[in-house]
């Protein structure tokens, strides 16, 4: 987990460089709901945000479920 994944632009690959063990990086900084997954699995995720949406249609939150060593990720939309 991150506060901040970063531009936009190339954003997946660079996580997976900076972060190479990891299945997944949750970030929240940009409050942008995200969810992205590359071709070998390596997951990024932000869950938005349930108080301030910034220019987004809606408040969201995340949710992280961890069952058999995957991990799944669900954006709840809020309104």
């Amino acid at each position: 987990m991150v506060h901040d994944g970063g531009p936009a632009r190339g954003r997946l690959g660079r996580l997976r460089r900076r972060f190479p063990a990891a299945d997944a990086v949750i970030f929240g900084h940009s409050h942008i709901p995200l969810h992205e997954r590359a071709q070998d699995g390596f997951q990024i995720f932000n869950p938005g945000s349930p108080t301030d949406r910034r220019r987004q249609p809606h408040h969201t939150m995340g949710l992280a479920e961890v069952e058999g060593g995957a991990v799944r990720f669900a954006l709840v939309d809020l309104d």
